[in-house]
């Protein structure tokens, strides 16, 4: 299950145990949807059982709102930088 909490300008979502198509489908979901104060957005997808979600965060997301993906200090987590919306939003 995809648990979310928003901290300031940043969001932490946490999909451990999640299996990539879904958890790329609702990253994808909450990256376009995301408020326009969410600057970043921290997946934590674990390292210690596989690379896979891992895998898929770094090189999967299809949102046009990703501004770039880098690396953590934490080898299971990755940080998603955004873009503001486009359009009216």
């Amino acid at each position: 299950m995809l648990q979310v909490t928003r901290q300031g300008s940043q969001m932490i979502v946490d999909i451990h145990g999640m299996h990539a198509r879904e958890a790329r489908f609702r990253l994808d979901m909450l990256i376009d949807n995301a408020p326009e104060e969410v600057k970043e957005i921290i997946v934590i997808h674990g390292y210690s059982h596989g690379q896979v979600l891992k895998n898929m965060v770094r090189n999967e997301l299809t949102s046009t709102r990703i501004k770039q993906i880098r690396a953590a200090y934490n080898a299971g987590q990755t940080v998603i930088e955004l873009r503001k919306h486009r359009g009216n939003r």
